[in-house]
């Protein structure tokens, strides 16, 4: 597998950038730039990547293309489509975004999330998008949650039947779905379940971690690995056999120094399981 980070950290070149995250024992990258960067800045970190052997593992997109304001969402949509041409540009492994949310928080939990009719525009949505953007190298994904479309392995196969598009693939995010007692108690299970069903359609992987607070009722939080109680080893073990260039992505710190920190936790963890360059 090959160890990245979600963030750029500190630099100020596209040529410092690339060296740094070699130098920290990175192999993956998500690409620190937009669609509405210069074409000329863009470039310079496309080269500077595949100048030093990084794999673009990701185009976060991160808007949600489902709001209820269309103008909004219409402008979404386009900043969609945009993203995953710059993941084609890029020769990235996809470009990556979650389902949106019927509510004010544009990844927030809403009963709405649930309904038949969030299922059918969803399935319009991503359609909608890869027709667009007709791309033929990189993949658009959904990164799941814990409260919106799709929640669980079965939930993303079924998706990706509905949709019908060969460039729709898997993003994996396990911490995020693990939203019940079952699937906490039970990782290794849920951890077979989601390689058997999704297997070689996933495309990346974001790496943390996952905590249970002993208090009424049912309450879980996402932190940094190693300071939860997921088998996070197995994790990587399993992604490898699916793939031995699959990327995962360390995410959700809140400074460098503690991306640097928990970098260090998971080469140790790790160890002989990620490519260095």
């Amino acid at each position: 597998m090959r160890l990245g980070t979600s963030s750029p950290l500190k630099h100020i070149s596209g040529e410092d950038w690339a060296k740094n995250q070699v130098s920290l024992g990175c192999s993956a990258v998500v690409f620190p730039l937009s669609c509405n960067d210069p074409e000329e800045k863009i470039i310079e970190y496309k080269n500077a990547a595949q100048k030093h052997g990084l794999m673009i593992a990701e185009v976060g997109i991160w808007r949600n293309a489902l709001l209820l304001n269309e103008n909004e969402r219409k402008a979404n949509m386009d900043y969609c489509v945009n993203q995953l041409k710059l993941a084609e540009f890029l020769n990235a492994r996809c470009a990556v975004n979650v389902a949106g949310a019927f509510g004010p928080v544009w990844d927030g939990g809403y009963k709405e999330n649930y309904s038949t009719d969030a299922w059918k525009q969803t399935v319009k949505m991503v359609r909608e998008i890869i027709d667009r953007a007709d791309v033929k190298n990189t993949y658009f994904t959904l990164e799941p949650m814990p409260w919106m479309y799709p929640t669980s392995p079965k939930e993303y196969i079924r998706l990706l039947d509905e949709v019908g598009r060969d460039r729709f693939a898997v993003h994996m995010d396990i911490i995020n779905m693990i939203n019940s007692a079952d699937r906490y108690f039970k990782p290794e299970e849920f951890l077979e379940e989601c390689a058997d069903l999704l297997g070689g359609k996933i495309r990346s992987c974001h790496i943390k971690d996952i905590h249970f607070i002993s208090e009424y009722t049912f309450k879980v939080e996402e932190c940094a690995p190693g300071e939860g109680e997921f088998p996070i080893r197995r994790y990587v073990e399993k992604m490898n056999e699916i793939d031995p260039d699959m990327p995962m992505i360390l995410e959700h710190l809140d400074t460098d120094e503690e991306y640097l920190k928990y970098l260090g936790y998971l080469k140790e963890e790790l160890n002989g399981l990620y490519k260095t360059l």
